[in-house]
């Protein structure tokens, strides 16, 4: 990282912090203590432990000459974060490594880790001269609702006090996602992640401790290894590096309501279009439930539109992921179209193997073959997603909304205008069974306190109606017998 670079970040915290953390001196963060007095912001500077003896020696001995040459600006050492959680180092090397770096230098030494751990290895509290804690109520093992947060924090802060009598207990870690998946009651959101911040600072101003915000910028990175929500704590945003929330200014989860409101109207208008275009001039009058499914098509894709819309533009993260979500956002806005003019042309849902079979059993029509494309498409995405729910659900994002804009109308379609003979086609029966499966699992893994986990259950057992419900030809199905 270039100074220039770390410049400009430090300038942008000073408006809105006095001192900031690092965790660690390399990369070009050794840097940040001259940057930041020229800033005037204090810093408690990390020295990050692994398990490699040589690198941490490194690390150490900067870190050291650092705090002698700016004094006045670095106002601790932290020595290791995370060490004893991540199993890089026993307690007992870790205390022996702090208490040397604590006899060389003139400020205080501390070690950050997750606070359950510091109850569990409280012999390192005399190689320290404060005690620094993380907590994280998003990711506790029994997450905190986002209006129970500050009261967690707060009680965790007096339960460790209460542990290491005359120690001061700071807050090394705290805050909360403005994006990403819900973990059982916890909901990342922008108004959320307001709240949170707001009412730490407030019960740490009531209760008299210090905290450590994680962290300044989005730092975009971590979705590699930790998805959406990994990378969306900060107050700055990543790619604008403008404030979250500028004083005076109304905080909203959907800063551009209006735009995505009026793509969700467009949306619903045009299938009732559709709908009305597709059974204009056929002999027969439609089923007053096929308008009933049109209009609760209709409904649901204009509703959840702008929601899909929103999720996918913060939710795509790299080429892969703007494929991945962009296809299903696409298909789930085709999939009401379609199966409106299908459902008033009287057609069924295609099953793949008439779509990929020989071409003379291919569909004719092009909606019919574009509704084709459209229910693989959906149906591969959306094992995919369901599949990384079930074996890495910490990290997978749950994309209720495209997923109830295609269910819906791919249900109501699948059901209704079910072809009276054919065979179930394999393909379509797999699939079936593993939206039903990924439904019930998710469910149970998630808890029922996470809606978004429900609300996505439902739109895989919707799915898997769908694929239920699809016959192929019998004359696909059965090959008819040689007459030599």
């Amino acid at each position: 990282m270039s100074a220039e670079q770390i410049r400009e970040d430090l300038l942008q915290i000073s408006k809105i912090s006095g001192c900031i953390r690092t965790y660690s001196v390399d990369n070009g963060l050794n840097k940040v203590p001259e940057l930041a007095s020229q800033v005037g912001l204090k810093v408690l500077l990390g020295i990050w432990i692994g398990n490699n003896r040589f690198k941490n020696a490194q690390l150490v001995e900067t870190a050291i000459a650092l705090s002698h040459k700016y004094p006045d600006t670095i106002t601790a050492i932290i020595v290791g974060n995370e060490v004893l959680l991540h199993g890089d180092m026993t307690p007992s090397d870790l205390r022996q490594l702090l208490l040397s770096v604590k006899a060389r230098v003139t400020v205080p030494v501390t070690y950050a880790e997750v606070w359950e751990y510091w109850l569990r290895y409280r012999e390192i509290q005399d190689a320290v001269d404060f005690v620094t804690i993380h907590v994280l109520p998003y990711w506790d093992d029994i997450p905190s609702q986002a209006k129970d947060a500050a009261a967690q924090v707060a009680a965790v802060h007096k339960q460790v006090s209460l542990a290491f009598p005359g120690k001061e207990v700071v807050i090394g870690e705290t805050g909360w996602p403005s994006m990403g998946r819900m973990r059982e009651g916890a909901l990342p959101s922008r108004i959320n992640q307001a709240r949170v911040i707001s009412e730490i600072l407030e019960v740490a101003r009531r209760d008299n401790f210090r905290v450590n915000l994680i962290e300044a910028f989005d730092a975009s990175w971590k979705r590699y290894w930790e998805g959406t929500v990994g990378g969306n704590w900060g107050l700055f945003d990543a790619d604008h590096q403008t404030l979250k929330y500028p004083p005076g200014i109304a905080i909203s989860n959907y800063p551009l309501w209006k735009l995505l409101m009026g793509s969700g109207m467009i949306l619903a208008i045009s299938v009732f279009a559709a709908a009305w275009s597709s059974q204009r001039g056929k002999p027969w009058k439609p089923r007053s439930s096929s308008w009933i499914a049109v209009s609760i098509s209709a409904t649901v894709a204009g509703i959840l539109l702008g929601i899909a819309i929103d999720k996918m533009t913060y939710e795509s993260f790299g080429l892969g992921g703007w494929l991945r979500w962009g296809t299903l956002l696409a298909a789930a806005a085709a999939a009401p179209l379609l199966c409106a003019i299908a459902l008033m042309s009287g057609r069924s849902l295609p099953a793949f193997v008439e779509l990929m079979g020989p071409g003379e059993n291919r569909p004719r029509s092009f909606p019919t073959f574009a509704l084709g494309i459209v229910l693989i498409a959906i149906a591969v995405i959306a094992t995919g997603a369901a599949l990384g729910s079930v074996f890495d659900p910490r990290w997978q994002d749950l994309p209720f909304a495209s997923l109830t804009m295609a269910a819906v109308p791919l249900a109501s379609l699948s059901w209704l205008n079910r072809p009276k003979a054919g065979a179930r086609p394999i393909a379509e029966t797999v699939f079936a069974g593993i939206f039903f499966f990924s439904a019930l699992y998710i469910v149970f893994i998630e808890g029922p306190q996470n809606w978004q986990a429900g609300w996505t259950s439902g739109a895989y057992i919707l799915l898997g109606l769908a694929m239920y419900g699809v016959r192929s030809k019998e004359a696909i199905a059965q090959p008819q017998p040689s007459n030599s």
